[in-house]
């Protein structure tokens, strides 16, 4: 299974009202086909009330395993459906990469 959909799977847990998970793995440095970098927009009743480590933290929990094996870096958009309607359904795109390998850097 693609880790895209596992992401999907496991964030269903939320009962989202909406999700929206994108690989942005090919902006990085990383092999064609990679599947390490994502930016998960999900809006959620049960984000109601709490603060946004709190809800961070409920996404990482679901994501535990693949954030230990699989991704690399993971944007996280969590709103409440109140929030998602006042900012009109909309979250920024992300910036590109400005990283190379480690080799560049070196």
């Amino acid at each position: 299974m693609k880790i895209q959909n596992t992401i999907e799977q496991n964030l269903g847990a939320l009962d989202p009202v909406y999700m929206e998970v994108v690989n942005e793995s090919a902006m990085h440095n990383v092999p064609d086909g990679a599947e390490s970098h994502f930016k998960v927009t999900i809006v959620s009743e049960q984000f109601n009330g709490k603060m946004l480590i709190q809800r961070h933290r409920q996404v990482n929990a679901l994501l535990e395993n693949e954030l230990e094996n699989s991704i690399h870096a993971l944007s996280l958009h969590t709103k409440t459906p109140d929030e998602w309607f006042e900012q009109g359904g909309k979250i920024g795109d992300s910036p590109q990469c400005l990283g190379g390998s480690a080799i560049e850097n070196e």
